[in-house]
């Protein structure tokens, strides 16, 4: 029997008894039979509590931009589940899905698989057959146990560290830090995104013996204003320099910090212990002016994600306390000259009191949504969790009630902040029609 990739989903979301399963034998396993455990591409696997997203986004668009071949792996989806595998910038069709899933059914066995490790293999099944010549991996959770840790990759990529999915990778940013790493390998490139991470990054990179490439000390970003217009800004990393750069397509003063580390992931793996020609002929195109062709090209959706018009909607996941904070630090970067309200859904499974004490100064009403699926609670919990920090919110049943109760409490000069979950922005990217 053919079945739809919808009904694939299905089974797939059944077809195990955890949704999430921490481990790399069985996959690994499937993986071995498929023939896809050892890729014939360049493999950069990006990790992190927050800013991953943001730059496997920046990683793609300039390998797009020096025309070579590119696959991407990222999750969660908003709204289509085509949306976490790419080729060249274009998602995966239906059919070549549905492929996959077929010849990962035949090689399987009775071997149990989670949602998310059919969909790595799957990523990795269509990547080996249009033969690209990197694939770019965000790992869905953790590091050390995630799906995608069965590949070596060659360079590896951890942007940030912080407290989220505590059940299951640990009580404190150290314990987090040491799931992290675990996606370095001996003798590679690791690239912080940041100095400022926990002891345990560290001690996991000389334990490994990986090789660490930190951000301002082994790479460098400055951002000079602009002349009447927007901020210019220059990267220098080991053997590549660039200057007067425009900023991000993707907006906010965080996405430097991301493109820089995706240059020098970039240069990393043109540099590595088994440099990849293609990173090589990559870099030597990669001059001021492809660089700028590739940032006015990086698009993302729901990451700080602004929708113009009279009323100004701002769309961000920011679905732990550091994302909130960096989403907060946004909005003081972007003042608005009426009120701020904010449409928010948090999970239950989520620390929604600090997602909620961090984002309050920059807010001057809430409407608060209710969320559906196991995870999700009514919006009347919500409210009852972040007492005292937010007072008299209105209540929506969804988050298209939400958008809708917004909207019509708006004024021109107003702007809307949607938030706390990918299951708050995914349905208001559809409700406002901005979503493909």
């Amino acid at each position: 029997m053919t079945r739809s990739l919808a009904q694939w989903l299905a089974l797939q979301e059944a077809a195990h008894p955890k949704s999430i399963d921490l481990g790399l034998a069985r996959v690994a396993e499937v993986a071995r039979r498929l023939g896809i455990d050892r890729p014939g591409s360049a493999v950069i696997t990006v990790g992190g509590t927050n800013g991953k997203g943001s730059t496997v986004a920046h990683l793609e668009a300039l390998w797009l931009a020096a025309g070579r071949s590119v696959g991407l792996f990222t999750s969660p989806h908003f709204l289509r589940y085509n949306e976490r595998i790419r080729i060249d910038g274009v998602q995966a069709e239906d059919a070549a899905i549905v492929g996959a899933f077929e010849r990962i059914e035949s090689a399987r066995g009775a071997t149990t698989l989670t949602f998310f490790e059919y969909n790595t293999l799957a990523a990795l099944q269509l990547f080996a057959d249009r033969g690209v010549e990197l694939a770019l991996l965000e790992v869905g959770l953790g590091g050390r146990l995630d799906a995608t840790n069965i590949i070596d990759a060659d360079v590896s990529v951890l942007c940030s560290v912080g407290l989220d999915h505590r059940d299951w990778l640990g009580e404190t940013v150290e314990e987090i830090g040491a799931e992290k790493a675990g996606i370095f390998r001996a003798g590679r490139p690791a690239v912080l995104g940041t100095a400022r991470m926990p002891a345990s990054v560290h001690a996991a990179i000389e334990r490994l013996g990986a090789k660490p490439v930190v951000a301002e000390r082994d790479f460098h970003w400055r951002v000079e204003p602009g002349c009447g217009g927007p901020p210019r800004w220059s990267y220098r990393g080991s053997a590549l320099s660039l200057a007067d750069l425009p900023p991000s397509a993707l907006a906010g003063s965080i996405q430097y910090r991301n493109a820089a580390t995706a240059l020098a992931a970039l240069e990393s793996l043109a540099a590595g212990r088994e440099p990849s020609v293609p990173a090589q002929q990559v870099m030597a195109a990669l001059d001021a002016r492809t660089a700028a062709a590739a940032l006015a090209r990086v698009r993302l959706a729901g990451r700080f994600q602004i929708v113009p018009g009279p009323i100004e909607w701002i769309l961000d996941i920011a679905h732990n306390p550091p994302a909130a904070e960096v989403l907060a630090a946004q909005l003081r970067e972007r003042p608005c000259r009426g009120r701020t309200l904010g449409v928010v859904g948090i999970l239950g499974d989520k620390d929604a009191p600090q997602i909620a004490k961090a984002l309050a100064p920059q807010l001057d009403g809430w409407i608060l949504c209710g969320l559906e699926g196991p995870r999700g609670i009514a919006a009347a919990e919500l409210a009852r969790r972040l007492e005292p920090i937010v007072r008299e919110p209105a209540l929506a049943a969804s988050v298209r009630e939400g958008c809708e109760a917004a909207r019509a409490a708006s004024r021109p000069g107003d702007r809307v902040v949607v938030c706390g979950s990918v299951h708050t922005v995914g349905p208001a990217l559809e409700w406002l029609g901005v979503y493909s």
